[in-house]
């Protein structure tokens, strides 16, 4: 029986990880059988549920492998895993997976919509995984799914800061988690390309941040405010002192992208590499089993930004990317070319930074309210 608005099935498919989501939940199904089946129909049964999960464990297996040989990021291959092992789920326990066709995703792709009620964006991404699957993994057409009930999809302009509100929530913040909202906010960046900055990538003598391997697989060149330079400055210094102690103990080393260090061994523990704002603490790369400094872990700034935005008294629902639309709708405003701030923000298409102009005090059209009409 499906769930109401706002309450959270615990048996839901959508509510349970990628490995969960290969088991049916208890009462889900259960196979035709006699009131009192012998030993042998027992172990019939069992035998085929194993092999049929066992199928489906090798899917996702290749799922994953076929990610990684295309270079996808590490969180699309979580969502994508994600979202084929809840329609593996959602699949009869007699199904096998070579066996599924349109229809099968229809349905699921439908009840998305109709009964868990997910929003439109969220319905596309498991489209979009479960096109992969086929066209990459089975190596066949999906065929039409235009039977699909799609979610609603939502007209929403960005939440934007005014320039005083951001002053605010500044000037309740400390430390790195400053600096990064003023790099956030001053040079258009996203969190996690702030949080993946190196230090080759800032270059004081031109201004410029170069983003590397952004949002697409892209790179894009903005700028580097000028009142961060001290600040960014001393931010390097006391990396370097961590850099140079880590050295000493034998370590030093950070991930480095696409395999690089297979080609350079040594670049992982070269300075240039390092991340501008490391964690505290080392983590172990399962790849190579050595004990790593990673970059600061996103969450410690979300949750700073939060904090900050309660206790300035903003009633906005802003999170850290806010940060960068206040970036783009301040430029407007200031009565930058539409076409460079694109480039700043490393948009493909022009229509994306466009909705910026609809977020502008003045308006788009800079049309005035009859209710300011001089009388």
């Amino acid at each position: 029986m499906p769930t109401s608005v706002g309450r959270k099935d615990p048996n839901s498919s959508l509510n349970r990880t990628p490995v969960e989501a290969l088991t049916p939940p208890p009462g889900s199904w259960s196979p035709a059988r006699p009131a009192a089946p012998d030993a042998a129909a027992r172990a019939a049964a069992a035998a085929l549920q194993a092999d049929r999960l066992r199928d489906r464990v090798q899917l996702l297996n290749r799922l994953r492998e076929a990610l990684r040989t295309r270079h996808y990021s590490r969180r699309t291959e979580k969502a994508y895993a994600g979202w084929v092992g809840r329609f593996l789920c959602a699949l009869p326990p007699q199904q096998r997976p070579q066996e599924v066709d349109a229809t099968h995703v229809s349905s699921f792709l439908s009840g998305l919509a109709t009964r868990h009620q997910v929003a439109s964006s969220t319905q596309n991404q498991a489209l979009s995984a479960l096109l992969f699957l086929f066209r990459e993994v089975l190596k066949r057409e999906l065929g039409s799914v235009e039977q699909v009930t799609r979610a609603k999809l939502p007209v929403r302009v960005p939440v934007v800061l005014a320039r005083s509100e951001v002053v605010a929530i500044l000037g309740r913040l400390r430390g790195t988690p400053w600096l990064m909202a003023s790099l956030m906010y001053g040079s258009g960046l996203r969190l996690l390309e702030c949080c993946r900055l190196r230090v080759k990538d800032i270059d004081f003598g031109r201004g410029e941040i170069t983003v590397r391997d952004g949002k697409g697989a892209k790179d894009r060149v903005t700028m580097l405010p000028a009142r961060l330079t001290d600040s960014l400055t001393r931010q390097i210094e006391r990396t370097r002192k961590v850099h140079q102690q880590d050295l000493a103990e034998g370590l030093g080393s950070v991930d480095l992208p696409h395999a690089f260090d297979r080609k350079n061994p040594a670049a992982a523990r070269l300075w240039s590499w390092q991340w501008v704002f490391p964690a505290q603490r080392f983590h172990v790369d399962e790849t190579v089993g050595e004990r790593r400094r990673h970059h600061l872990h996103e969450s410690v700034m979300q949750r700073a930004f939060t904090e900050a935005l309660r206790a300035s008294g903003i009633a906005k629902k802003a999170s850290c990317h806010t940060l960068r639309h206040s970036f783009a709708t301040h430029l407007l405003e200031d009565g930058y070319d539409v076409r460079t701030i694109q480039e700043l923000l490393g948009h493909s298409d022009l229509n994306t930074t466009m909705i910026y102009t609809h977020v502008l005090n003045r308006g788009g059209r800079g049309v005035r309210s009859p209710l300011d009409a001089p009388s």
